[in-house]
Formats: structure tokens, C-alpha cells, sequence
């Protein structure tokens, strides 16, 4: 099977993989760069400030990854669409998921509006911590009914082998977020110094810019996305929507163990000190960023795994899986030589954090490269390979047995009970991805995630 696995690289792999994997890659980044430059902007007031934006800005990374997990169903049936040329399902399966997308948005922007300090709380018992990171919650509680149009629409142009188009808007408002950063933390032009309110509201105004813009390019070419009222008719009906939430419900429900376990990970380190959460605030988004190109590997594997499966050629699928898998871990290595490259210049941006926060900083930093590879393994067969086969029982259990069994247990057992160095407690982050990497791995060895979700 090696031998078979290798013949897959050609140029025509590494052309496709390119011209799908880059433009999900620059997406992914771009969405990962708001938060740092929040961050790094935020750095330069004081710890609290982004202990604040850390907590507040994680709480919306969970909610992201919720409409991430039901999208993913619409995803796998867009791919499998399009494999099988059905235009018409891939637009109605996109349609559905900006429906259904918008519901599970507006339930939790309720939630960042409402009870905002409960949801701080839960990660610090700062005041000023929570009284900051509250005001951030409410202000962008709203983008998150925009995100629901952009991810879902996102979906959809990457099943028809388009990504560039989301990832060109993504561009500009991630450059228009920059700039109203730089305008309303800091108070240029005539505006008032609003620190961390202003961070927020450039994050709402930049999704606002880039939502206005996608909607626009979609409808005025008359895109074969730009779903129309007879469109949301023909798929409000039991059997489609019961087929998409039977796909997207466990893994929006795996999305939200997942992306809430990593909060959990959060409060762990939060409750050690407000150091401890200024410092892991500072890696999130550098973490994020890092992951770029591996997400954009797994997610492009999804699409063509999913194109194969839709056209029945599972011995293919079987084999590309391996290859996405050997090109991830390539390029986790290669990431990671980059991120001890530029460490000190990138760090050196936070010039607001004290000495000891730097230098906590610099040890996550260092521990982060090594989980980074363990990482590499386990999102591709999990997000591009399993889910594309609609494996998704398998990646649920695994997540919950790796993270809520096994990971989180030990490390507040470490934290709280054992009392290890802070920087001990960071590490066991990597033990949940230790297990994925083997479960996994096994799993697609089994060829049980072969599936056809549209025949």
C-alpha cells in the first residue's frame, strides 16, 4: 500500500491540493489574524486587557465552531453534490445550511447578550476581567448572525472548487478590522480612546463590510449559490431538513464538546492566575494561525474525498486519504521550524505584557510547536477524511472519550490536586491529541468511513 499511497503525488494532486488548499488556508488565517491583532493591539494597554479579550474573544470561538459543526453537514452534502454534478442539490443543501445556520446564531448571540458575565465568570473571578470581557461579548454578539451567512456560503463555493471567493472578502475585512482597530482602541480621527469596546466594535463593522460585500458579488453575478425564496421553499420540508440535522446535529454537538472542552482547557490555566491567562490568551491566536495550512489541507481533503465517494470511486478515497495525511504531517514540521524562526520578532509585538507574562509567554510557545505536530495527524483524518464519509459517530465518541475522559481530568487533577508548574499544566493539552492520533489512524485503516451519503 506505501507504494500505491506515493503514486498519488503527482502534479495534478499538488495542482488541485494548491488551488483548494491555499485559498481555505489564507481564509483560515485571515479569520485567526483578527484575533492577533486584537490581541497584539489590546498587548500594548495591559494583562487585563487581554486576559479580557482572551476569554471573551475564546467564548466566541466556540460559538464560531458551533456554526462551523452545522455547516459541516451541508459541506458533506454539498461535495457529494457537486461529485455527483447535481447542481441543484449542492444549491438547496446550501441554502438549508444558511437556514438552519442562522437559528443556532441567533440562540447564542442571545446568550452573549444576556447573560454575559456568567459566561466570564466561568473562566476568572477578576472583576475587571469580567466587567471588560462582558462589554466585548455584547458588542459582537451580532457578528454572529453574519458569520452564519459567510461560513455557510463558504461551504458551498468550496464543494464547487471556488474558496478564493470567500477568501478574497475575508481579505478586505480582515484589512478593514486592522484599521478600525488602530482607529477606535486607540482613538484616531476624532474618535474617542475606547480600548477593548473598540476592538469589538471594529470586529462587528469589518463582519458587516465583509458580509455585505460576499452577498453582493453572489447575487449580482447571479451565482449559482444566490438561492432565492422558491429555493428555501423546496427544502423547508422534513425529509431534507431531518437528512441535514441527522448529519449536522452530532457534529455540531461534537463541534461543541470540542471547541467547549478547549474553553474548559482555558478556565484551567485561567484559575492558576490572571498571568497564566494573559499568557495563554497571547498563544491562542498564534495557535490558530499556525493551523492554518493544515486546516486548509484537511478541509480540501473533505472536498476531494467527498467528490470521490459521491462518484463511487472508493479505492481512490482510500488512498488520497493516506496522502493528505503524509502531506499534513510534512507540512506540521515544516510550520513548525517557521514558528521558532519568527518567535522572538512576534512576541516582541505584545511590548504591554510584564516580564513574567513574557517569559510564561515564551515557555507555551515552545511547548505549542511540539503539540502542533501531534496535532497534524488527527485533523486531517478527522476533519477531511472521517467526516467526509459521514463517519461522524466515531469522531464524536473519540472526542468525547480523548478530551472530556481523558484530557481534562488529568490536567485539573494536575493543576488543582497535584499543584504542577503552570507550564506543566499547558503541556497536557497534547494528551487528548496523543490518543486521536492512534484512534484515528486506525479508523481509517478500517475503511468503515466509506460511505455514500447521496446515492
Amino acid at each position: 500500500m506505501p507504494t500505491l499511497v506515493l503514486q498519488q503525488f503527482n502534479r495534478g494532486f499538488f495542482r488541485s491540493l494548491f488551488w483548494i488548499a491555499l485559498p481555505i488556508a489564507l481564509q483560515s488565517m485571515l479569520f485567526s489574524s483578527r484575533s492577533l491583532v486584537d490581541i497584539m493591539m489590546l498587548g500594548q494597554l495591559g494583562n487585563v486587557e487581554v486576559a479580557a479579550a482572551g476569554i471573551a474573544g475564546k467564548a466566541f470561538f466556540v460559538a464560531l465552531v458551533m456554526l462551523f459543526g452545522v455547516s459541516t453537514g451541508g459541506a458533506m452534502l454539498a461535495a457529494q453534490y457537486w461529485g455527483a454534478n447535481n447542481k441543484q442539490g449542492l444549491r438547496e443543501a446550501t441554502a438549508l445550511t444558511v437556514m438552519i445556520s442562522g437559528g443556532f446564531a441567533s440562540l447564542t448571540a442571545a446568550l452573549f447578550l444576556f447573560i454575559p458575565e456568567a459566561i466570564m465568570r466561568f473562566a476568572t473571578q477578576s472583576l475587571d476581567v469580567i466587567a471588560l470581557g462582558s462589554d466585548y461579548l455584547q458588542i459582537i454578539a451580532f457578528n454572529l448572525l453574519g458569520a452564519a451567512f459567510v461560513i455557510s456560503m463558504a461551504v458551498g463555493l468550496r464543494a464547487m472548487h471556488q474558496p478564493g471567493v470567500s477568501t478574497l472578502f475575508s481579505g478586505i475585512g480582515i484589512v478593514a478590522n486592522m484599521f478600525l482597530n488602530w482607529i477606535l482602541i486607540f482613538g484616531k480621527f476624532g474618535f474617542p480612546e475606547m480600548g477593548i469596546k473598540g476592538a469589538a466594535w471594529a470586529t462587528l463593522l469589518s463582519g458587516a463590510i465583509e458580509l455585505v460585500l460576499l452577498g453582493s458579488y453572489l447575487y449580482g453575478r447571479n451565482h449559482l449559490l444566490a438561492f432565492n425564496f422558491s429555493t428555501i421553499k423546496s427544502v423547508c420540508n422534513q425529509k431534507d431538513i431531518f437528512r441535514f440535522l441527522k448529519l449536522s446535529l452530532p457534529i455540531t454537538f461534537n463541534h461543541l464538546a470540542w471547541a467547549g472542552g478547549i474553553f474548559v482547557y482555558h478556565a484551567i490555566i485561567g484559575q492558576l492566575g490572571v498571568n497564566g491567562l494573559a499568557a495563554i490568551s497571547v498563544i491562542t491566536p498564534i495557535e490558530s494561525l499556525s493551523l492554518a495550512m493544515l486546516i486548509g489541507i484537511s478541509s480540501a481533503s473533505a472536498v476531494f474525498i467527498g467528490n470521490l465517494l459521491g462518484a463511487n470511486k472508493n479505492d481512490e478515497a482510500y488512498l488520497k486519504a493516506w496522502a493528505f495525511t503524509l502531506v499534513n504531517l510534512v507540512c506540521a514540521l515544516a510550520t513548525v521550524l517557521l514558528m521558532f524562526v519568527i518567535k522572538q520578532p512576534l512576541l516582541s509585538l505584545f511590548s504591554g505584557l510584564t516580564p513574567d507574562v513574557r517569559n510564561l509567554t515564551d515557555h507555551f510557545f515552545d511547548i505549542f510547536a511540539i503539540v502542533l505536530v501531534l496535532k497534524s495527524i488527527p485533523i486531517v483524518m478527522i476533519v477531511g477524511v472521517l467526516r467526509a464519509g459521514g463517519d461522524i459517530k466515531f469522531c464524536f465518541y473519540q472526542d468525547i472519550i480523548a478530551q472530556w475522559v481523558i484530557g481534562i481530568p488529568v490536567t485539573a487533577f494536575c493543576a488543582f490536586v497535584l499543584h504542577w508548574p503552570i507550564e506543566w499544566v499547558y503541556a497536557l493539552l497534547g494528551l487528548e491529541e496523543l490518543v486521536k492520533w492512534f484512534a484515528s489512524s486506525f479508523r481509517v485503516y478500517s475503511r468503515r468511513w466509506i460511505n455514500n451519503l447521496v446515492a
